[in-house]
């Protein structure tokens, strides 16, 4: 049960955050971005891989407190629950 747990939190949030690194990074180039008022000393590929991992961050936080606030994940089994959930 916790390994697909994890797998849904993670799996979708890192499509999810491939596919916003692509939106962002089409709209700005990496060295347009501040960091606190000034440019990174960094490659492009450096941003790229920051970014995605920031995002990839973010959505799986936002896909944890998901499954957190699902009926039926910390229910023992002896309760009427949704069995498609494990």
């Amino acid at each position: 049960m916790k390994y697909r747990l994890f797998i849904w939190i993670l799996w979708p949030s890192f499509l999810i955050s491939g596919i916003a690194e692509g939106l962002l990074f089409t709209a700005f180039h990496p060295q347009d971005l501040l960091f606190f008022g000034s440019h990174l000393r960094i490659s492009d590929e450096g941003i790229y891989t920051i970014g995605f991992f920031v995002i990839w961050i973010f959505c799986a936080t936002s896909s944890a407190l998901t499954a957190y606030i699902l009926p039926g994940i910390e229910s023992t089994p002896s309760k009427e629950v949704d069995s498609e959930l494990f």
